[in-house]
């Protein structure tokens, strides 16, 4: 199992935003396992958070825009290939202003900055969604296709085709996300002459200049363009290359128009939440195909994840019987709701109980049709929990456990005498100062029963 991966230090950067040309200073930060990517608007009051997630996307006019309650992140797509091409999992991007600087169009320097940054593995395994089917995503109004079909690693590839001749047809494929820097990340953005009038003329790419973007002449310059343009990017002459392009600006490759929709499709794709292991093709990606590909996988794999059911093999000798439990667990029949303990690492932790017509709770829940209460089946997930928290501790017969917090309980099918419950309990966050937080699952004939984000603490008994 590949770790969590985060920066070992914070760092920052300072720029424009493309569109609204305002000065943003950005500053990538450590995170804690499971955070995923999160921007953080520290411009405005209480710091609100925006994870990136495909649900949050807006719009994707000119770029993929994040709302939440309110609070807008926009253009992302850029640093998030970069945090995906450096091949993190947990950062915290805080932000000034709700554009994420343009720099020179690519990844380049978000890159260059995460890497002086520092990768520090974590404790916690890497989450990957390995795809086993082909999944797709067809917009029939542009035609663009987005699909990913099994592979043994991540791979994209793109294609790109906008009818014209000065840029023909392209193709980019990123085999290794290891070659992202060296091989996609200074793919600049780019534009056609007649999408850049409209801009202008609309009010928008303030920041832009001839320097973060790459403009394709597809059409004649009329003189009142070419002296709009001047204006617009401070320039005494602008001329047009014999390549097609508007000068003060050498192409990085041949195909970077499509390396940097490439770039793009990388950093949509992030907003899956989730690391991807399978083969990524892109026909004439945008930024729309992207992110309803991205909220489609996501959906998919919530689903999975949820309808997922460990299997383990009961008939092997657990871990600890019930007489080791109650030399660790202070608790004793008929509060002791876990009989075995399957399996247990470093962040994670497997439970087991047999739930029997016997059990004292029936008397009364409910005689004629018996129940387990779910407020016990919570309890037994704490309980695995417990002796995860407690392992940590040299003398745990001397230590009890406390409550500090339950979160996201939901209840999915009853749990009757007969059925065999088990439970698994993962970290959340490192367990510190004998705090536990973890999220906690309880499975019975091949479903999931319950679910709990618990939060625990151990205490010394008073001597």
């Amino acid at each position: 199992m590949v770790k969590q991966k985060t920066i070992k230090t914070e760092i920052s950067l300072t720029g424009v935003g493309l569109h609204t040309g305002k000065e943003v200073k950005m500053t990538f930060k450590p995170a804690p396992v499971n955070n995923g990517f999160t921007f953080v608007r520290v411009d405005l009051e209480g710091h609100p958070i925006i994870e990136a997630d495909a649900n949050y996307v807006v719009n994707t006019q000119r770029g993929t825009n994040l709302e939440k309650l309110g609070v807008k992140i926009q253009t992302p797509e850029h640093v998030l290939a970069a945090l995906v091409g450096c091949d993190l999992d947990n950062v915290i991007i805080e932000l000034n202003a709700s554009e994420l600087p343009i720099m020179d169009g690519s990844s380049k320097y978000f890159v260059e900055a995460l890497e002086k940054a520092d990768v520090e593995e974590q404790n916690a395994n890497r989450n990957v969604y390995v795809v086993k089917e082909v999944i797709s995503f067809t917009d029939e109004a542009s035609g663009s296709e987005i699909l990913v079909m099994p592979s043994d690693h991540y791979t994209v590839t793109t294609m790109v085709d906008f009818g014209t001749k000065i840029l023909g047809t392209q193709n980019a494929t990123l085999k290794n996300i290891s070659d992202f820097k060296t091989e996609i990340a200074s793919s600049r953005t780019f534009s056609f002459l007649h999408e850049l009038e409209s801009l202008l003329n609309n009010g928008l790419i303030k920041g832009g200049d001839l320097n973060n973007a790459i403009v394709y002449v597809d059409k004649e310059i009329s003189e009142t363009t070419m002296e709009n343009l001047k204006v617009a990017f401070g320039k005494e002459t602008i001329n047009v290359k014999p390549n097609g392009i508007l000068d003060n600006l050498t192409l990085h490759y041949p195909n970077e128009a499509a390396r940097h929709k490439l770039l793009d499709v990388i950093g949509d794709l992030a907003l899956i939440g989730t690391k991807i292991q399978g083969k990524i093709i892109a026909n004439k990606p945008g930024h729309f195909v992207n992110t309803q590909f991205a909220k489609k996988m996501a959906k998919m794999i919530k689903i999975e994840q949820r309808n997922y059911v460990p299997v383990y093999d009961l008939n092997q000798e657990p871990l600890m019987d019930i007489h080791k439990i109650m030399a660790v667990l202070p608790h004793r029949p008929p509060f002791l709701l876990i009989d075995r303990i399957i399996e247990m690492s470093d962040n994670h932790v497997v439970g087991m109980k047999n739930v029997t017509m016997n059990e004292n709770f029936f008397v009364g829940h409910f005689p004629d049709a018996p129940v387990m209460p779910g407020v016990l089946i919570v309890e037994a997930m704490a309980q695995t929990g417990g002796i995860l928290v407690l392992s940590t501790v040299p003398d745990p017969e001397n230590y009890l456990t406390y409550f500090m917090k339950i979160d996201n309980v939901k209840f999915k099918y009853k749990v009757l005498p007969g059925d065999t419950l088990i439970f698994k309990c993962d970290l959340i966050t490192p367990i510190r100062r004998g705090i536990c937080h973890m999220q906690a699952n309880a499975y019975a004939n091949g479903r999931l029963v319950a679910e709990a984000e618990l939060m625990a603490q151990i205490a010394r008994k008073q001597q």
